[in-house]
């Protein structure tokens, strides 16, 4: 779970102390765990500043804390403080950002090369899938994990993120699909065609920012009429 800190002083030495954050950064580079870092002064109150310090984890974060160069930067940070600093340590709940990031992660292994990672690190083990294709909604990693080997099977492919919404824990994708047809595909061996279609699919995200539910809606339609198959019904 993705952990912040948020770091509370007042100080009338700010310029010191934003160089010292700048030696901070360059003391540790390749050994500080922080992904993100902001610092915000208050409107009020010029001497008051906070900063929110963003890890991976708790964990990160505590490996962070232990680097000696950590240490001596606090130390020095302290004496260009108006009093003791304050911490507060928070799990994220809610990371609409993370929400997105993980979405645009998970399009991007679908049409990765080489052989399908482990899907636990971006969905939940009871993900709930609704694609109106299928005539019963698939449930569960091992599940969908066949769904996405039977597409990779019958097709090279890559997703194209046309356009992105994210409000709570749902993230909206309007995509662009593009592939070859270099396999056997619901019956249909491989041409070698070039084809595409668009769709949006909406997922459900849960706290941990792992992929727990999804809705595609897509023109499979006009993928089956590209590869003849529609032409070949009719005959």
């Amino acid at each position: 779970m993705t952990f912040m800190q948020l770091i509370d002083c007042r100080t009338s030495r700010f310029d010191e102390m934003n160089r010292l954050m700048d030696t901070w950064v360059e003391k540790t580079k390749g050994k500080r765990t922080a992904t993100h870092s902001v610092i915000g002064k208050d409107r009020s109150d010029a001497s008051h500043f906070v900063e929110i310090v963003e890890f991976p984890s708790y964990e990160d974060a505590m490996r962070n804390s232990k680097l000696a160069e950590t240490d001596t930067i606090f130390k020095e940070m302290v004496a260009l403080c108006d009093g003791m600093p304050t911490f507060t340590d928070l799990d994220v709940v809610r990371d609409e950002q993370l929400y997105a990031a993980n979405i645009r992660g998970f399009f991007e292994m679908l049409g990765a090369p080489g052989e399908l990672p482990p899907l636990d690190g971006l969905m939940a083990e009871s993900y709930h899938d609704h694609d109106p294709a299928n005539e019963q909604d698939t449930m569960g990693l091992d599940a969908i994990r066949r769904e996405m080997e039977m597409w990779r099977g019958g097709f090279d492919f890559t997703f194209t993120i046309d356009d992105q919404i994210a409000e709570g824990d749902r993230v909206c994708s309007r995509w662009t699909w593009s592939g070859t047809h270099t396999g056997d595909f619901m019956g249909i061996p491989a041409s070698g065609k070039q084809v595409s279609m668009t769709g949006t699919t909406i997922f459900r995200c849960n706290e941990d920012g792992k992929i727990a539910e999804g809705w595609w809606e897509y023109d499979r339609l006009g993928l089956m009429a590209d590869l003849g198959a529609l032409d070949a019904m009719e005959g």
